[in-house]
């Protein structure tokens, strides 16, 4: 499979003839990479508490996934109209937050 496009300005990547907003470029690498674990194992979690017909655990799936994606800069307030203090910021409340979700979390 060929690397996404991304428009010229880098805001976007283009999959499909669809853009989605890219993840901010100036997350450093270890935090973006908890980060796109954290937002996989979300993901992960809303398909077994669909399977399991989980209406709670899927709310809570959903939530982390939303978080994940605000986090990365993917979601919420564009990253580019963002001072990289409030960058730096968002991505590290939402590692914090997320860190902190499945810290206490015992099941899917």
């Amino acid at each position: 499979m060929a690397a996404p496009e991304h428009t010229s300005d880098g805001h976007f990547v283009v999959v499909n003839g669809r853009r989605w907003r890219a993840t901010d470029p100036e997350i450093p690498p270890d935090p973006a990479a908890r980060l796109r674990s954290l937002l996989m194992a979300a993901r992960r979690d809303v398909g077994a508490a669909l399977r399991a017909d989980d209406a709670e655990a899927e709310r809570d799936a959903r939530a982390r996934v939303q978080l994940a994606k605000v986090a990365l800069g993917e979601r919420g307030t564009p990253w580019w109209e963002q001072t990289a203090s409030e960058r730096r910021q968002r991505w590290q409340d939402g590692l914090d937050a997320l860190e902190g979700r499945d810290a206490g979390k015992t099941g899917p």
